[in-house]
């Protein structure tokens, strides 16, 4: 498996992929790194070069994650990376590109997109929808039949009821309760959730 992004997340994607028993691992960075643990970091290879190996990008930015997805998609095949402590219902399905981190829950017949974070010991419960390049962040609890757009990023110990729409591209801050649908590119914060601000997209 390729990890492309020798970050503080990629520390924890090697650790996952070693929790699974992942064969072989090896890191991609854009810039040239030192080596991460035993493992070296290497220069992508050239556009006009195949990619053989499964990728996994560890960016924690979702903009930024997603760009290099269109990018490396031309000729990578993704794979995910699932921590070995996680619980994911065997009617759930993880899209291509996800990390699933230690302590996870994922219950039954929820759904979750390509390249998203679903970061330590967040709680996503039933019938939950979530879409591309979202990050769950730690202690995250998503209850019943949410749904949360492409791109949102939900902070840390953030709540939300159960059947509550997030739009895409939001940011939902650390410890935010939410009881009410966000529409997209707002930013909610506080107990209850007020939005804050709603970017203007061009």
């Amino acid at each position: 498996m390729i990890i492309y992004g020798a970050s503080g997340h990629g520390k924890v994607i090697i650790e996952i992929l070693e929790s699974a028993h992942e064969p072989a691992i090896e890191i991609w960075d854009d810039a040239d790194k030192q080596p991460v643990w035993e493992y070296p970091v290497s220069r992508p290879l050239p556009p006009d070069v195949p990619i053989n190996d499964k990728m996994v990008i560890s960016i924690g930015t979702n903009a930024t994650r997603k760009k290099v997805a269109e990018r490396m998609g031309r000729k990578a095949q993704f794979g995910t990376a699932i921590h070995a402590t996680a619980f994911i219902s065997k009617r759930a399905t993880i899209g291509e590109g996800t990390v699933v981190m230690a302590g996870v829950t994922v219950n039954a017949d929820t759904k979750i997109g390509d390249h998203c974070i679903i970061n330590t010991s967040a709680s996503i419960d039933h019938d939950c929808v979530l879409g591309n390049y979202v990050h769950i962040s730690p202690n995250a609890t998503l209850s019943g039949d949410v749904q949360v757009g492409e791109g949102t990023h939900i902070g840390s110990g953030a709540s939300v009821i159960q059947g509550i729409k997030i739009g895409k591209w939001c940011t939902i801050g650390a410890g935010t309760v939410i009881i009410r649908d966000i529409p997209d590119h707002a930013t909610a914060v506080g107990n209850p959730a007020r939005i804050i601000k709603v970017k203007e997209m061009e």
